[in-house]
């Protein structure tokens, strides 16, 4: 065993470790459908200057969404309930009342000028006669706000001492940034660091500066900080700065007897925003998963078969190399489930459904590993197996990278820039990513090599998986197909195939589900106990397929589904009532999407930036018309897998949502592998023709491309005929992606690159190995025998 594998092995043993540690002492976060969770009913309420109507109302539930994001909480749902209602549920909440006090708090943050004590309430901190304490939104009692004067107020202080207070001066939505921060030297204690945007920074050095021109002890040389109609933070301006000075840095620290959650809660307050209409916690109850235990049960049951199947099927083509690469794939699932309980990710069924599949796709760098490494055998008959597979990994490691590096991209920014659901699925797509390259770089790399060493291993070539080609490889170098003689026609066929789901588009209509349209929320209580799984059996058999059934309360079934006239409820309740015997109505209302306009807009921006940032990436490390035709197959991928659903009238929701992002990736990591052996051909070979170039490579990664994707079919598969209705959409979409995106990147991605070539005028690639210095006639420095004089007859 050579020192490098030794030290694979060692890294390898102690990330599974620590990987079984945490999956043994950590619980996961489960999501809604799987747990259930707390529903919070806010109502919103006219302020002084703002109507609360549906727009308003819209714009109320994207700031809590950014809220409940900073708070940790992963895969919430929220929805707008009639024109000013809005429905908050939070899966898996350690702390449902600390959750629903941050929520609903309107967090109108200003900042003040002092202008001396106050007059309209006494020191004592008792409220003047006539006034009363009154109620605020988030159900707590709070001092009543007198007026001095107009624009002005008068609040008590920290210490409860009565303060006459200017108009605001500033507002929050002049804070760029909000944290908070532990001072362990000075001994304040925890504090909130804001930073102001430029135009409130002046804005706030002009307050100091005024402030300062009163002398030190004076409550006029404080500024207020005012929360909700509560001062905060009064501090008075530092005796040195100068009057009309101010402080220029704009930035600023509120400080006070704040607890570690406190200074969190008010930080994630301030950074996320005032609400544009204050809300009231109306209710707040608990309710049940989405999903029964039934089909939980039967999805995990399919994820298994079809795993196992995966298993077998590349220990049955790579033999022993093949079961080497099933153990490492075993292992990558128990890194990252360990990755994703350790990071708190919320579990949901199609999130581990999307889990389990890309335990079938991991085996991809194995299969390019494994390809390469019977290229170099089939080459050079007589080289040792361990030297063929450590050229094998060599040659693999271009494709494995840029392959993932352009997935790493778009997980990032879909975490960066997208929210909700987009950003959970960026975050698992990157622990996927990272797990896939460490299992198949070092766990199947050092336990193949140890392998490798054994001379059973390395001298009978039938048993090891790589010594001889595959059936696939043998036969299309026996046929050689002239794929791309005429490349034009493959691109007509690929533009009428797009047509085609274009016209069912249009025609049929795109059934977006109630993630996207809304619907309405019916709860009804019944006089018989009726079980969560018996009740979504008896709707199905009514015709309500798509109905959500979750328990809520104390026994009563909350129905959510899309649009519902007054006679289909009717027909629900009937349904119902089958079961339950006497039926009634416990609330109707007309719900809105949980992915609103903003948050769809969000998430177009996000995979927008996304595929910019890949075609830019792609560009570098290839040529920019590879890199322009791997986006166009992947947009060809996309249309193709709407227009599938369209015409077989699925619904399009949010887990056909998270479907499309992963044939995203699957499409662009398709076209990256055959464009990346293009590159490698056409640069030892700059002189023969690109489609000759083009049609070797397509046939040397096609054996790649079809166990790669057998491995993922397998999955998909299982989950679709046992998976239940929950994932049947989910592993359709995904084995209409698959077929789709292994089609384009070799009759699409490739005739596109070579239309492209036509018409350009860049160089080919230089040759492998092949820098600066040699290429552009700059001479290999050769190392001379130390006795050679250099003479030559």
């Amino acid at each position: 065993m050579t020192r490098a594998t030794a030290v694979r092995a060692v890294l390898a043993v102690a990330v599974l470790l620590a990987s079984v540690v945490i999956t043994l002492t950590m619980s996961p976060r489960l999501g809604l459908d799987l747990q259930g969770g707390t529903r919070i009913v806010l109502q919103a309420h006219d302020s002084d200057t703002v109507t609360a109507d549906r727009e308003t109302t819209d714009r109320t539930l994207e700031v809590l969404r950014q809220r409940i994001d900073s708070l940790g909480v992963s895969e919430p749902t929220l929805t707008r309930s009639g024109e000013d209602r809005i429905i908050v549920e939070l899966p898996d909440v350690q702390d449902p009342r600390q959750a629903a006090e941050v929520i609903g708090r309107t967090a109108q943050l200003s900042f003040h000028a002092v202008e001396g004590p106050g007059t309209g309430k006494p020191e004592t901190g008792e409220p003047p006669a006539g006034d009363s304490e009154t109620e605020g939104t988030d159900g707590r009692k709070k001092p009543p706000a007198s007026d001095t004067g107009p624009g002005d107020l008068t609040l008590p202080d920290e210490q409860g001492r009565s303060l006459a207070l200017g108009p605001s001066r500033l507002s929050g939505a002049g804070v760029d940034d909000a944290t908070a921060a532990f001072d362990a030297q000075g001994g304040a204690g925890w504090s909130v660091s804001l930073t102001f945007r430029k135009d409130a920074g002046q804005d706030w050095k002009k307050l100091t500066g005024e402030a300062a021109c009163h002398p030190a002890g004076d409550d006029r040389r404080r500024v207020a900080i005012v929360l909700d109609e509560k001062v905060i933070s009064s501090p008075q301006v530092d005796p040195s700065v100068g009057c009309r000075v101010g402080l220029p840095s704009g930035t600023t620290q509120i400080t006070g007897s704040f607890s570690a959650d406190e200074a969190r809660d008010l930080a994630l307050l301030i950074k996320g925003g005032a609400l544009p209409v204050p809300v009231e916690i109306v209710e707040q109850r608990t309710v049940g998963p989405t999903l029964g235990a039934a089909a939980i049960e039967a999805s995990a049951q399919a994820a298994l078969i079809g795993a196992a199947a995966t298993a077998l099927f590349i220990t049955v083509v790579y033999r022993l190399f093949g079961a080497l690469a099933a153990v490492a794939l075993g292992a990558y699932g128990v890194i990252s489930y360990a990755a994703l309980v350790a990071l708190g990710v919320t579990l949901t069924l199609p999130g581990l459904a999307g889990f389990v599949l890309a335990i079938g796709m991991a085996v991809d760098a194995n299969v390019l590993v494994f390809e390469r490494a019977r290229e170099e055998c089939a080459d050079r008959p007589k080289r040792s197996l361990r030297s063929a597979l450590t050229t094998g990994f060599q040659k693999a490691w271009s494709a494995v990278a840029d392959s993932n590096a352009t997935t790493l991209i778009a997980a990032g920014l879909l975490f960066f820039l997208g929210s909700g659901p987009v950003k959970g699925f960026g975050v698992t797509l990157a622990i996927g990513v990272v797990a896939s390259m460490f299992s198949a770089l070092v766990i199947a790399r050092a336990l193949t090599e140890i392998a490798a060493n054994r001379r059973f291993v390395s001298d009978y070539r039938g048993v090891n998986g790589i010594g001889r080609p595959g059936a696939v490889r043998a036969w299309l170098v026996r046929k050689d197909p002239r794929l791309f003689r005429r490349p034009l026609r493959w691109l007509v066929v690929s533009a009428a195939l797009v047509a085609v789901a274009v016209a069912g588009i249009v025609v049929r209509g795109i059934d977006l589900g109630v993630e996207f349209t809304g619907g309405r929320l019916v709860e009804y209580s019944t006089s018989r106990p009726v079980d969560v799984e018996t009740a979504r059996d008896t709707l199905a058999a009514a015709g309500f397929k798509d109905a959500e059934v979750t328990t809520a309360g104390d026994g009563d079934l909350s129905v959510r589904t899309g649009k519902l006239d007054n006679d289909g409820e009717h027909a629900l309740r009937s349904a119902l009532a089958e079961e339950g015997g006497e039926t009634k109505k416990v609330r109707d209302e007309l719900i809105g999407p949980s992915l609103g306009d903003e948050l769809r807009r969000n998430a177009l921006i996000a995979l927008g930036v996304a595929v910019a940032v890949q075609l830019a990436y792609l560009a570098v490390r290839f040529r920019w018309t590879f890199a322009v035709a791997s986006v166009v197959a992947m947009v060809h991928d996309v249309i193709l897998v709407v227009g599938a659903f369209a015409w077989l009238g699925r619904p399009v929701d949010g887990i056909f949502l998270a479907a499309l992002l992963t044939v995203i990736g699957y499409s662009v990591n398709d076209s990256v592998v055959v464009f990346d052996r293009v590159r490698e051909l056409w640069g030892a070979n700059r002189k023969t023709p690109l489609d000759t170039i083009a049609r070797r490579a397509v046939l040397q990664t096609v054996p790649r491309t079809v166990n790669t994707g057998m491995g993922a079919l397998f999955i998909l598969a299982a989950l679709a005929v046992l998976g239940g209705d929950s994932l049947a959409d989910f592993a359709i979409a995904l084995l209409i992606g698959i077929v789709v995106g292994t089609w384009s990147s070799v009759f699409t991605a490739v005739p596109g690159a070579l239309a492209l070539e036509r018409s350009a005028k860049a160089p080919s690639p230089p040759a492998p190995g092949k820098g600066k210095g040699t290429a552009r006639g700059k001479a290999r420095t050769v190392r001379r025998d130390p006795l050679d004089n250099g003479a030559r007859v």
